[in-house]
Order: C-alpha cells, then sequence, then structure tokens
C-alpha cells in the first residue's frame, strides 16, 4: 500500500519551503506555493500555474491540497447555514455560517459582516449535560487542515469578517491545531487577518488556558453558564477538573484585569474577554444568580454574552422566559457588567451544535 499524501493546508511558510526543498526545488518555490494556498486560495496543485509542470508533478506525487467540500447543508430562513464536512478520517464535523445582513433582512445580498462558527475536535471530552456534542463522547482530534477547511472550502469564505471556534469540541483541548490554524489566519504569508477578528472558547483548561493566553492574540469566551461551583459542576463536570473560580484568577494575571484610572495605560488591552452564559429556567436565571455573577467577575474587564437555550432531544433543561432574559440582562448592565443578549440563529434549522453530525450518523447506521 503507498503512503498517505500529505496535506498542504496548514502548512506555514517555513514549512511550505521545507516542502520545496525536500522535493529538489528551488527555495522560492515554497513561497510561490504559499501563495497560491492562502491568498489565491486554489482547488487544485494543478492551479499553480507559476510552477513548471514537472514541479506540479513532483508536487502532486507527495501532497495534496488538503481541501474538500462540505457533504451537507441546512439552510435557515434568515440567511444561516450549517454545513456539514467529512475528515479524512471519515468523521463528520459541522461548521455554522450566521451572516448579517442589517435591518434590510435581504437574504440574497452579500452581508455587511458574516461570522463562521468552526468545529475544533470530532465529538467533545467535556460531556456538558446540555450539549448535544457532549453527549456524543470524543472521537478524534481534528487536524489544522480540517479546521482550516471549514474556513477554505466555505463557498461564502470571501464574505467572512470574523471566526468564532464555538463548534463542536473544546479548542483548548486540542490546543497544537487550533494554534496552527490561528497562525495561519493571522500571519502575514497566511490570511493576515487581524487576530481581533477571531475568538476561541473554552470551559477553562488550566494547562491549555495559560498556553493560549501566553501564545495568542485571538479574543476568548469562556463558557461560564453558572457562577457557583457546586451548582456549574453538576452541568459542567470540567468544573470539578479546573474551576471557574481558579479561571477567573488566572484570567487577572493578564490584560483582562481591571485597573485604575490612575493605572490604566491606553492601549494596553489587545484582546476581549467574553463570558458566554446559557439561562435555563429555574436553574440559572434568578437575581441571586445575577449578583454571584456580578461578584465573581468583578476583578476582570469583561462583558457577558447572555444566549437562549437552543433545546436538545430528552433533555431536563428549560429555556428562560423573554422576560427573564431581558431583566437578566438589564440588571447586569444596571450593575456595571456590560452585558448583550446574543440574537437566536437557524431556529428552523438543527440550530444547536451537534445536531446534524448526530443526524448523520444515525443515517449511516440505518444505511
Amino acid at each position: 500500500m503507498l503512503p498517505a499524501k500529505k496535506s498542504l493546508l496548514g502548512l506555514t511558510l517555513d514549512e511550505l519551503t521545507q516542502v520545496a526543498l525536500d522535493l529538489g526545488l528551488q527555495k522560492f518555490v515554497g513561497k510561490q506555493i504559499c501563495g497560491w494556498l492562502y491568498d489565491k486560495k486554489v482547488t487544485s496543485i494543478d492551479e499553480m500555474t507559476n510552477l513548471s509542470k514537472a514541479a506540479r508533478v513532483r508536487l502532486a506525487e507527495e501532497y495534496v491540497l488538503g481541501a474538500s467540500a462540505p457533504v451537507d447543508e441546512m439552510k435557515s430562513v434568515d440567511g444561516t447555514i450549517k454545513y456539514l464536512y467529512q475528515t479524512p478520517s471519515g468523521h463528520y464535523i459541522e461548521t455554522v455560517y450566521i451572516p448579517d445582513f442589517g435591518n434590510d433582512g435581504a437574504t440574497d445580498a452579500e452581508p455587511r459582516r458574516a461570522t463562521l462558527c468552526v468545529s475544533s475536535q470530532v465529538g467533545c471530552k467535556m460531556h456538558c449535560e446540555f450539549c448535544m456534542t457532549g453527549r456524543q463522547g470524543f472521537q478524534s482530534q481534528l487536524t489544522a487542515t480540517d479546521i482550516l477547511n471549514q474556513i477554505y472550502s466555505l463557498p461564502q469564505r470571501e464574505w467572512l469578517t470574523n471566526i468564532v471556534f464555538m463548534g463542536q469540541g473544546e479548542p483548548l483541548d486540542n490546543l497544537d491545531a487550533v494554534l496552527r490554524a490561528t497562525e495561519v489566519l493571522t500571519a502575514s504569508w497566511g490570511y493576515a487577518w487581524s487576530p481581533k477578528r477571531i475568538t476561541v472558547s473554552s470551559v477553562g483548561l488550566a494547562k491549555g488556558l495559560i498556553r493560549f493566553l501566553d501564545e495568542s492574540s485571538c479574543n476568548l469566551a469562556i463558557s461560564l453558564h453558572h457562577p457557583i461551583p457546586a451548582d456549574r459542576a453538576e452541568i459542567m463536570p470540567a468544573e470539578r477538573a479546573f474551576g471557574i473560580e481558579d479561571v477567573v484568577n488566572v484570567l487577572k494575571q493578564y490584560d483582562f484585569c481591571r485597573k485604575t484610572h490612575d493605572d490604566y495605560e491606553e492601549g494596553t488591552k489587545q484582546r476581549r474577554l467574553t463570558f458566554e452564559y446559557i439561562l435555563f429556567g429555574g436553574l440559572n436565571d434568578s437575581k441571586y444568580h445575577a449578583d454571584s455573577l456580578i461578584k465573581l467577575l468583578a476583578p476582570l474587564d469583561c462583558r457577558i454574552n447572555l444566549i437562549r437555550f437552543h433545546t436538545i432531544p430528552d433533555t431536563p433543561f428549560q429555556k428562560t422566559d423573554e422576560v427573564t432574559l431581558k431583566w437578566f440582562c438589564d440588571y447586569l448592565n444596571a450593575h456595571g457588567v456590560t452585558t448583550t443578549i446574543r440574537a437566536s440563529r437557524g431556529q428552523d434549522i438543527y440550530a444547536a451544535c451537534g445536531l446534524l453530525t448526530t443526524k448523520k450518523l444515525e443515517e449511516n447506521k440505518r444505511s
């Protein structure tokens, strides 16, 4: 059996230069490949027309582009599209394209901004009780190629303005691949995006969190969902390994710590810190919980993003009513915690993360 070909997508400029040298090509060919890959975004090696035909043949003998189109999609009336990708190992992952068309709502026009929610793992080890992906359990790590392909092969990739690592999986549990992907996205030889256009979400893993804060300038979002450690542990088992109070103590050591007016230096804050908070009816939406949130996050310069619960099959959790949602948001803002309510998108399709992959896996079992 011939060895599997390696992927070009996800390699750095230095690595692509080494690829060229290893193939007996001149050093500058690495830069040419890099340009075709990340600037011109070709769909095949044969499209790299400033490489000689012999060089393209030699490259194709050992490498593939590493890009593959989505295998399924579901489109919402609001323009949101959930894509299903298949990895080379045969697993399925979800990616959600979320366009913002402004007030006119013309979903057939170019959006004024567009966010892509990407996955970082197949399944997840965190086992959050309210998450469909958590029910699947952990199956596989995604490579940087798998992560970047969700962007590279997206039909609307030229319209993207923001990327959030909030899809399937725990990004800090696959940090090497996530950091490599964000390097490609932000490097001058890559996509050349500002790190401020990228947000990485996490439940808060100790080693991964510290390394991410040290090695990345991207925005950070912490999946909080309950301010009381004992109660958070009941719905988010990761709390038992590294608690939310420990997470806050780590974040206080970085550029998110509140400073007095005299201490504050304009421009020192390089990235945004957000806490994601799904409101569940009767579970975490009372004044007691709001006050606990205010106390917990008092040391940090951050914001809270309130999220409506997207129901999943066989769940005991209930969505908070709209009156309570609005009150909770207003109460936090009135007490100095900048808080917004995330607009619900894609409600007429499989909105909750993991539902489309679960559907595909069930179909495959029946066939």
